[in-house]
């Protein structure tokens, strides 16, 4: 039996999992890494110690399924996204730790850059919005801000890229300086037509191609590894991935109107939109999805800031329930006839309102709401805000969503999955593979290898939700959760 083995390098920690030659995912091992939260709010990773973490985990991979070392026959990556990280060619040293997504220390740059009115310039290009979410601002607050990338930027030795170009980079020693299509897209500085660094909307960030990884298809073959002597012979890389790409992926969403929604402490939705960008008027992005098999596929893509996050709001603040697993529970003893809705604007409102000065309400209670109505209400909230972006995907794109993959912690709610599938008026499918980001980047790997063909897809394991509310129940839900958010925008 040989394998693949796959590894998520995310926000909280590293994972690595094996996947069989039929595509079975054995156990996955993780290890936390730290959190770094400076006093003026910088959120920053340690990049050694993922990379240690990368190296120790494959070991722990092996070891816990007890296969022997020379069986793994290729490598999966996926990452986090904008994260951000520069170091110098020569010695592969980090100017500083690792920029992560959260951190808005961009924001000076990007309001520079919109005081001369590029904005829609690099919305166009890019797909994205301008802003110090993504890559760009990142990357050159670094190159600002730190005399040591200044001097290597002037020597020509400034590299910079997202988290899978660094530990590509280092995992072959500095052989190897590459991205692929997804990760790049992510960073506001990949032309969507092109497919390559937009050498203008660089400039507008201080930055130049040449300091960038080489773009790559994400079933490329990267490099070769032996992770610092855990395998006795060198192991091809062979996909690298954005994590909600892979996650895409690994749902086997390939055909144009096909879409996921990840169930986190946010949610991100994204629906394939085929061979040609769309982009948005109404507040979502547009990025890659991949380019496998020579063919590259494009996606629009949502985010719900408060997700699983309001359920922890009214677990750790509300003290409401204990887990996430107590609330279908305490749920069903909810009143049918009761009206709460909250809306959990704590950060404003995004898409498609997008009214940053938006504070969060608990409108509609009666004096008979209880504990179980207010729970109730918090899963509503993360169904009615994913289905005002699903909405928006179809009117954008054109393509009518016929279901809807689910998969993260809250895909495990029964109420959430079927208030889901009654709001959006089609099937949810919640995936039971809790590693579906690994796990596609685990099938692109096999894919670009020739290790798998395209049946790895048959091997998907959901629980189905079908719509089965009333079309007058769901109208009268919908106007009232429209009700409220105009409440909210008074």
């Amino acid at each position: 039996m040989k394998y693949i083995l796959a590894i998520d390098q995310s926000t909280q920690g590293t994972k690595a999992m094996l996947l069989d030659e039929q595509a079975h995912v054995l156990p996955a091992v993780s290890l936390p890494h730290r959190q770094i939260i400076l006093d003026n709010g910088y959120v920053e990773h340690d990049p050694e110690e993922i990379y240690a973490n990368v190296i120790r985990l494959a070991g722990m991979a092996v070891e816990a399924a007890g296969i022997r070392k020379e069986d793994v026959t290729a490598i999966g990556l996926c990452n986090q996204r904008e994260t951000s990280l520069a170091w110098d060619r020569q010695t592969g040293k980090c100017f500083g730790n690792a920029v992560v997504w959260q951190c808005a220390r961009g924001e000076a740059i990007c309001q520079e850059i919109e005081a001369q009115g590029l904005a829609e310039t690099i919305r166009r290009k890019t797909g994205l919005r301008l802003s110090p979410y993504f890559s760009a601002a990142k990357i050159a607050w670094i190159l600002r801000n730190r005399e040591d990338a200044r001097e290597a930027a002037a020597k020509g030795d400034f590299l910079a890229g997202t988290v899978d170009s660094y530990l590509l980079y280092r995992l072959t020693h500095g052989k190897e300086f590459r991205t692929d299509v997804s990760n790049a897209s992510r960073t506001q500085l990949m032309n969507l037509e092109t497919l390559d660094w937009d050498p203008d909307v660089c400039g507008y960030f201080g930055l130049k191609p040449e300091m960038l990884p080489e773009i790559c298809a994400s079933d490329s073959l990267f490099g070769m590894t032996d992770l610092e002597g855990t395998f006795p012979a060198p192991v091809p890389v062979h996909a690298m991935l954005g994590d909600s790409h892979a996650s895409l992926f690994g749902h086997g969403c390939l055909k144009p109107g096909q879409m996921k929604s990840s169930y986190g402490t946010g949610s991100s939705i994204m629906m394939n939109i085929g061979e040609k960008p769309v982009l948005s008027e109404q507040g979502l992005v547009t990025s890659l999805a991949w380019k496998v098999g020579g063919k590259a596929m494009y996606v629009l893509e949502g985010n719900v800031n408060y997700s699983g996050a309001v359920m922890t709001w009214a677990i750790k603040d509300l003290g409401l329930l204990a887990s996430p697993s107590e609330a279908d529970e305490l749920i069903a003893q909810a009143s049918p006839e009761d009206t709460t809705y909250i809306v959990p604007a704590f950060s404003g409102l995004g898409a498609p309102y997008w009214e940053s000065s938006a504070k969060a309400m608990i409108y509609g209670m009666s004096r008979s709401t209880g504990r179980a109505e207010i729970v109730r209400a918090v899963d509503e909230c993360i169904c009615y805000q994913v289905t005002d972006i699903v909405k928006i995907m179809e009117k954008e794109s054109g393509y009518p969503v016929a279901q809807v993959s689910a998969d993260g912690g809250g895909s495990k709610g029964r109420f959430l999955m079927q208030f889901q599938s009654d709001m959006l008026n089609v099937p949810v499918n919640a995936s039971r593979n809790p590693e579906l980001s690994a796990t596609g980047a685990g099938y692109a790997a096999g894919l670009g290898s020739g290790f798998y063909d395209m049946s790895v897809f048959d091997n998907s394991d959901y629980v189905r939700y079908e719509p089965l509310m009333r079309e007058e129940d769901r109208a009268r839900k919908l106007d009232g959760w429209k009700d409220a958010i105009r409440r909210v925008l008074l």
